[in-house]
Formats: C-alpha cells, structure tokens, sequence
C-alpha cells in the first residue's frame, strides 16, 4: 500500500468514490465492459483501503474517541455496502442484457432494489450495531401499509414481471392490446408504451395489459396481416364479384403467395352484400400502402366487371354504354374528351382478348397502336444481367405501347397477360389526329411515358459499387482486432 494512501485513508477512499462517478459518466455505454471492469477495479481498490485502514463494514466504525472520524468512518463503511450493491446490480446486468436482452430489465430491476434492500439492512446491522430483528419488524409492518396504500402500483409491477416472464410481446413488436395497436417501445415497472400508427404515445397499465386481448403482429415475424371489406349491391352475381376481386389480389404485388390471399363472402343485408379480400404482406410497414392499393384495385376490377361498390345513395341507374365507351371514361388519360369524342373515339377501338401467359406487347417491339385494359391483369417484365423479372402488373384502365405512338420506340418492356385479358386496340392512324388536336392528352401520354422510362432504367441498372476503404485501421477490422 503506498505510503500517501496509508497516511490519508479516508481522503483516498472519498476521491475513488469520486472516480467512480467520472468515470461511469464519461465512458460511452457502447464500452459497457470497459465501464463495468472499471467499476470492479475501483471498488477492489476501495475496499482494499477500507480494510487496510481498520473501517471493516463488517463490524462497527472505529475511531470511537475522535466524533469526526468516527462519523466518517461510518460513513465510508456504510458507502462500501451501497457501493458493492451498485457493483453487484451493475454485474448481474450485464449478464441478464446478454441472455434475455431488453426484456430482462424489469426483472433485473427489481433483483437490484432487493440487493440494495439487503445492503441497507446490512449496514444498519454491521455498521450501526442496530437490532435486525426490530429493523425487519418495522420495516414489515411499514411494508404492509405502503403495499395496501400502492396496491394498484404492486399489481402492475407484478403484471410486468409476468409479461416479461411469459413474453407475449417484446420491444419493436406491433401489437394491439384491447383495441390500441401499435408498436411497443418500453416496457417498465408501471405500464407498456406503444407508438401508435398516428405517432402518438400510449401507455397501457401492465395490469391492463395482462388481462387484456392481446394479439401480436410480429409473429411470425415474416407475415403481418391484412384485410379489406368491400360492399357491392345484393343485385351483382356473387360469382362476378369474387372473379373480380381475385384478380384484384393477383395485381397487387406486395400480397404474398403463400399463404395464398383469399376472398369470402361476409355477410348479406337488404342493402348490400359484403365482401373480405385478407392476405399477408411481409413488412409491417407495407400495410397500409397494401391495403390502400388493393382497396384501389378491388374498385377498378369491379367496375371492369359491371359491378360498383355500393354507395350510402344510389342515384338513378346510368344509361347503358358499350364497354369501349365506359372504359374511357374510367381512363385517367382520356377522361377529359368530351361526351361526343368519347362516343367517336369508342367506335374505332377493337376488343382483343388474351389468354393467361399469352404475350400482348414484346419487349424490342414498335406498336403501330394502343391497347388499353378493360379487365385482367398484365405483368410487365424486364431482363436485368441475363434474368427476367417481373417489374409490375396493371389493371383496367392502363394504357400499353405509348412508346411506339410518341416517339417510334420499342417496348422497354414485355407485356404478358397474368390472368384472362381483355384489352381494347386504338390504331395510330387514328389515334395521331386525336394527339394533334388534344395536347392535354399528348403531355398525360408523355408523362406516362417518361415515368415508365425512368422506372425501367433504375430496376434495370446496377447500383454503384462503394470503393472499399484500405489502410492500417480497416486491416485490424478485418482481422477483428
């Protein structure tokens, strides 16, 4: 022991106490061992100096004729147990982040609590020379009174403990707890915190939360549920209708294929039937985009179909028109022609139908015309180092070949029919006038056509190779060091 350390204890035994706290506060927590073996070094040196100096926390300070030191020793003794409680706590921390993680806090918690409750018994019965059993006594009837007036506190401390124990969520899982959804971000002594789909923050009592519903979305963790309801008039043939809404799931990409998604029938009222398409996506995060997508498409197929989705007030029945003369009018890009136009402009489209796989529109092709779905789905495939992917699939109402029309280019792409395919054929002698005279429509077309471009090129091009960085420090990295 070095002679300044022996000649001045207590001093020493303080300024540790001091570099502990610099220390613990100045290390980053990404060096969590190196914080926990300075913990361990500093405590060993400080006990080391207690136990040099005669202030053994196992029995009584010493200095009894001299008050101040007597104060202090005490002091120091009494510090050395909550101290070795901290340590302790810290120690078996580490080890529980290891095993169970995040979810293991409260539990580890609430070990430290009873730790520093021993320590403080402890030190009262060592240091202070107090009676352990009157301290327990009193400390027992005042443990009575505060559980009765902390009742409904205990009963979510000890929901906590048995939703950390049985785990039916855990940190970053969506989850919804008698009707609240969202995702959980902490899980503490009181309640479970949610981050709702709105971004708000919802704390939902453990009490609560361990008699509730609760249904979590994370697990599996490669499939997360969907569902959209739909309602059509009592009047539509149900087999039309679930026709429709199958190819509506065949167009929506994110759906995944197995499980298959699959529609049924839900209920039947005097007013309407419901219909439920339900699927699965594999992020959380594409739900609400997927759910947006398929309602979209669901309504598309549907009116392809002749059925519309039921309304709170359905207005006069429409006059008949041929399926040429409604497509355009559900077309984004020639919805503006006027009620005359449209009815010229459908007189020259022709109906073409198109078996499943059949190929409507070859990549490296020029198209002397237009093809405009009216129902089915059309995949769209490019050719990327060698192999065909599937880029995309459209539905009533997009337009295929503007390249051909505008600009006397190939296809980018293949154009193959994913499902049973009818599409109506515009020549370009007779759709150019209606260009010329129209630009409304010429720029739609071209914009179309620039987007589908700028598409193609970025799923089609190889991604930048980032430069691999030399030197000494990423040659140590490499080797783990």
């Amino acid at each position: 022991m070095p002679s300044f350390i022996a000649d001045h204890p207590m001093l020493c035994a303080v300024a540790l106490i001091l570099i502990d706290i610099a220390v613990w506060r100045l290390i980053s927590p990404n060096l969590a061992n190196w914080k926990l073996a300075a913990r361990l070094v500093i405590f060993a040196v400080f006990s080391a100096v207690l136990f040099n100096d005669g202030m053994n926390p196992m029995q009584a300070a010493p200095y009894a004729d001299d008050t101040t030191l007597h104060l202090a020793a005490t002091a120091l003794q009494i510090g050395w147990w909550l101290f070795a409680a901290r340590t302790l706590t810290v120690l078996l921390g580490a080890v529980m982040m290891q095993r169970v993680g995040h979810t293991g806090r409260l539990l580890q918690d609430l070990l430290g609590a009873v730790i520093f409750l021993i320590a403080i018994i402890a030190a009262m019965a060592y240091v202070l020379d107090l009676p352990v059993k009157g301290v327990l006594a009193t400390s027992g009837a005042v443990a009575i009174i505060v559980g009765l007036a902390l009742q409904s506190t205990l009963s979510d401390v000890f929901s906590g403990i048995v939703l950390n124990t049985t785990k039916p969520y855990q940190i970053d899982d969506w989850i919804s707890i008698d009707g609240t959804e969202g995702r959980v971000t902490d899980i503490d002594w009181r309640a479970t915190r949610l981050q709702t789909s709105q971004g708000s923050l919802a704390v939902i009592p453990n009490s609560l939360a361990a008699k509730a519903k609760i249904i979590n979305f994370s697990r599996p963790a490669d499939m997360f549920g969907l569902a959209v309801s739909l309602q059509v008039s009592p009047h539509a043939r149900p087999q039309t209708v679930i026709e429709a809404l199958e190819r509506a799931m065949q167009g929506c990409r994110p759906l995944l294929a197995q499980p298959a998604p699959s529609v049924a029938f839900k209920a039947s009222t005097g007013s309407g039937v419901e219909y439920e398409i339900s699927g699965f996506v594999p992020a959380m995060g594409l739900k609400r985009e997927t759910r947006n997508q398929l309602y979209d498409l669901a309504y598309r197929h549907l009116q392809a179909a002749g059925v519309g989705l039921l309304s709170a007030t359905e207005g006069s029945t429409p006059p008949a028109v041929s399926g040429a003369r409604a497509l355009l009018e559900r077309s984004t890009i020639f919805s503006t022609l006027r009620q005359e136009e449209k009815d010229t402009f459908s007189q020259n489209m022709t109906l073409h139908t198109y078996r499943a796989g059949e190929m409507i529109l070859a990549a490296g092709e020029v198209s002397d015309h237009l093809f405009i779905v009216e129902s089915g789905v059309v995949s769209v495939l490019l050719i990327k180092d060698g192999h065909t992917f599937e880029a995309g699939r459209m539905g009533p109402g997009e337009v295929i070949g503007e390249s051909g029309i505008l600009s006397d280019q190939a296809a980018l792409a293949d154009f193959s029919a994913k499902t049973y395919c009818t599409l109506y054929r515009i020549e370009n002698e007779y759709l150019k006038p209606c260009l010329d005279a129209r630009h409304d429509i010429g720029e739609a077309m071209k914009a179309l056509l620039d987007f589908r471009r700028h598409a193609a090129q970025a799923l089609t091009e190889d991604a930048p190779v980032v430069p691999v960085k030399k030197g000494f420090i990423q040659w140590l990295r490499n080797r783990g060091l």
